[in-house]
């Protein structure tokens, strides 16, 4: 890393944001909404501005999910490739909003288009985030039959984050069932990934829930809608689960 410790205002240096493809809809049933990307985008930004390093992952369920077009009947492996081609597109758009705030960025795909994006170098995009650009990685691991939430906690291994921050839309942690179902559901201020597995709580799927438990690595899963949150979370305030 680019330094020992923490940014001043920030309990982490350097963290991965995963987000799904579905945030990116606003209140649309498919496809990109430019205004909520600007409100994430403007969310990432200060973040940035705190001198936290950035990892991003972002979904493509909005455009395409691989899981739902196998389940149509579509070879799976042609299926998950149309949804990692999802996720270049949901990178581009975030790539294409943080710049106009003035954040520079780069999307990083592990499916070679040079064109549009860079291939996936380890070394090369760690230095991207010592030179405090924002990095979006695109197109899940480069295989089919693993999710972008996979992806996103082998980056952030790669990467040598500290903590995984899930953003998601109308929950503010994780539940032992479904707050929008069950009134007497219990947010969890904290709980273990063996507990996460054992409970089957709908977090991530179970590789990357095992792959971070076997690095150490802590999630935090957090209200994305919540203007602030983001930051608030980084700073030592707001409503979230820490999954360790």
């Amino acid at each position: 890393m680019s330094d020992d410790t923490a940014p001043a205002d920030a309990t982490y240096n350097r963290v991965m944001l995963k987000i799904s493809g579905e945030a990116l809809m606003g209140d649309q049933g498919y496809g990109l909404h430019p205004p909520t990307i600007a409100r994430i985008a403007k969310e990432v930004q200060s973040v940035h501005d705190m001198g936290v390093e950035i990892c991003m992952v972002i979904g493509g369920g909005n455009v395409f999910r691989g899981l739902s077009g196998a389940a149509q009947g579509m070879e799976r492996t042609t299926a998950d490739y149309m949804g990692m081609l999802a996720t270049v597109m949901n990178a581009l758009a975030m790539q294409s909003a943080l710049e106009e705030l003035g954040v520079f960025t780069r999307v990083i795909s592990a499916i070679r288009m040079d064109e549009v994006a860079e291939p996936y170098i380890r070394r090369r995009a760690v230095r991207h985030l010592e030179k405090k650009r924002v990095c979006i990685f695109a197109a899940g691991t480069g295989n089919p039959y693993f999710t972008t939430d996979t992806a996103a906690t082998l980056r952030a291994n790669e990467m040598a984050c500290e903590a995984i921050f899930m953003g998601k839309n109308g929950v503010d942690g994780i539940y032992d069932k479904d707050p929008a179902e069950h009134d007497d559901a219990v947010r969890f201020d904290e709980i273990t990934y063996d507990e996460v597995l054992t409970k089957r709580l709908r977090v991530m799927d179970a590789s990357a829930i095992a792959l971070a438990r076997d690095n150490n690595l802590p999630l935090i899963v957090f209200p994305l809608d919540e203007p602030g949150g983001f930051k608030g979370i980084l700073a030592g305030r707001g409503t979230y689960t820490k999954v360790v």
